[in-house]
């Protein structure tokens, strides 16, 4: 059990209240912006519509987790059963984090073969970087929590790798302008996915203290909200873009 202050408790409440309604509202304008797009773009749509959605069920059952733990000011964050769940979090990156990647892809409508490639590249890299992170975030031994953090960072430095290098051998034939909203949706990308092993830091160390649950609770959820909601807006503007480009009209 740790004990939070008022402040402190309000704020994680507050913060989980924030990503579930921000991942629902994302899901619901990208639901809606389908025909505002060109037909091919759409399943790009679908997938920010899919990762907001599985993100906006794990924040549900995040936000009621949290509330079950809580007696008072206390918390309970280790131990079964009624402790906080982290486990709810890498179920939805597990899931999500693929989606996330195909979904630029998508939006850029590749050739199959190119696509196919950096698909099957991507997608193996992303779910060995979640599945490597979540030993040692349950683990409360130090070099433990090190160890899955440098092996989780060796699959994100692959991706890194396919992003800027190989993805961006294919920018060149984009329309105009898109180019470059890609080359900023990859450091956003890069941006918000670098908050992530920084709150995986903050929870290093033993025992959480209720300082470092707090940050990381806030942390991976700033960069949640960022990563996919902002993320998801960035995809429906690049899909905008190519669709007006290619003779589509600005009925809306």
């Amino acid at each position: 059990m740790i004990t939070l202050t008022s402040g402190q408790w309000n704020l994680v409440y507050n913060v989980f209240s924030f990503g579930l309604v921000s991942m629902l509202a994302c899901t619901v304008y990208t639901l809606v912006s389908q025909g505002r797009v060109l037909a091919k773009y759409r399943n790009a749509l679908v997938m920010s519509s899919m990762v907001t959605f599985i993100a906006g069920y794990h924040y549900w059952r995040i936000f009621n987790s949290f509330s079950e733990a809580s007696d008072g000011m206390m918390v309970k964050v280790s131990g079964d059963p009624g402790a906080f769940n982290e486990a709810y979090r890498y179920v939805d990156w597990l899931l999500t984090v693929p989606l996330l990647l195909v979904e630029v892809i998508a939006v850029l409508a590749l050739a199959k073969e190119v696509s196919k490639s950096l698909i099957t590249r991507l997608v193996p890299a992303s779910a060995a970087m979640i599945a490597l992170g979540y030993p040692g975030e349950i683990s409360n031994d130090q070099n433990t929590q090190v160890m899955y953090g440098v092996l989780s960072t060796l699959p994100f430095l692959y991706i890194l790798y396919v992003l800027f290098v190989e993805l961006g051998k294919s920018l060149d034939r984009q329309p105009e302008g898109v180019a470059a909203t890609v080359g900023r949706l990859r450091l956003l990308l890069i941006a918000t996915w670098g908050v992530y092993p920084i709150s995986y830091i903050l929870g290093m160390g033993g025992d959480a203290t209720a300082e470092q649950f707090v940050g990381v609770q806030v942390g991976y959820t700033i960069a949640d909200i960022l990563a996919k909601c902002v993320f998801g807006l960035t995809i429906l503007k690049i899909a905008r873009m190519k669709s007006m480009a290619e003779g589509m009209k600005d009925d809306h």
